[in-house]
């Protein structure tokens, strides 16, 4: 297990933080991808202040936090004292006064060992190109505890625009989602919290408009999910054309009555708790 055995490496005497470059070989395609979905991010991607709260209960007393594939600072609390973001897009929309970023991978992170109290990890794992090494970073620059939040694949794959309209998406989703076995293997002393998905939440991430279908006939709102950008158009097309129709004549609604007055659904999000 990761976790046993965490190494110390002492204080950090490389290059000047601002100065660290990408990781890994192969990182490209990842920074590619964090490009391609976060140009519209600080339109479709507002923290939900009801998903914020349980993340930052979840981070109990920590005075200190990294925040790992940061983005654009979505869910940090006042007291994230770095962000790691491999991407320039989503780095440059970061709010002004927000935590100092460094640009660097999950899996090489040029930290010394208990850099911060508590380290969060929110929607990245799945884009990670060794799941292993970042995981292993994580547990060494945390002191107290690792958050994070991912989701359970077998459970979103019954969320009604992956099983209805769009089984390709599906299908890729299997190939990169992150089994959370597998995730709470590399973790000591875990435990798993269900992210309820509020019917009007504000940040649009994949499930986020369950109970308002249209959104997802919104291309703005498509590009700033990962779902969308790595998957090619010509792919989702004949999904979304048939949403369409099934909205404009009702078909929808009917089948969904269920959802229609529901105030949060589970679509399978998880915060995944690791006290060190």
């Amino acid at each position: 297990m990761v976790g046993a055995a965490r190494s110390r490496t002492g204080p950090w005497t490389g290059p000047p933080l601002t100065a660290v470059g990408f990781g890994p070989a192969g990182i490209l395609s990842g920074v590619t991808t964090y490009d391609a979905i976060g140009a519209t991010y600080r339109q479709t991607r507002r923290p939900d202040l009801r998903i914020a709260a349980q993340i930052h209960a979840a981070l109990g007393d920590a005075a200190t936090v990294i925040n790992v594939g940061a983005g654009t600072g979505s869910y940090e609390p006042p007291h994230t004292v770095l962000a790691v973001e491999p991407s320039p897009v989503m780095i440059a929309q970061r709010p002004a006064g927000s935590a100092r970023a460094l640009r660097a991978t999950a899996e090489s992170i040029p930290l010394a060992d208990d850099s911060a109290d508590a380290v969060m990890a929110l929607l990245t794992v799945h884009h990670w190109t060794d799941l292993e090494a970042g995981i292993g970073e994580l547990l060494r620059i945390a002191r107290r505890r690792v958050v994070i939040l991912t989701w359970d694949q077998t459970v979103q794959r019954g969320f009604w625009l992956l099983d209805e309209y769009l089984p390709e998406v599906a299908a890729f989703d299997d190939t990169r989602a992150v089994a959370i076995d597998r995730l709470t293997a590399l973790l000591p002393g875990f435990r798993t919290e269900t992210v309820p998905v509020p019917h009007d939440c504000t940040d649009g991430f994949g499930a986020a408009f369950w109970r308002r279908p249209e959104a997802y006939l919104d291309p703005e709102v498509r590009a700033g999910m990962s779902i969308f950008a790595m998957t090619d158009e010509a792919v989702t097309r004949p999904g979304l054309a048939r949403l369409s129709d099934d909205l404009s004549y009702g078909r929808w609604h009917e089948r969904h009555a269920d959802l229609l007055d529901r105030a949060s659904l589970d679509v399978g999000y998880r915060l995944v708790i690791a006290d060190l």
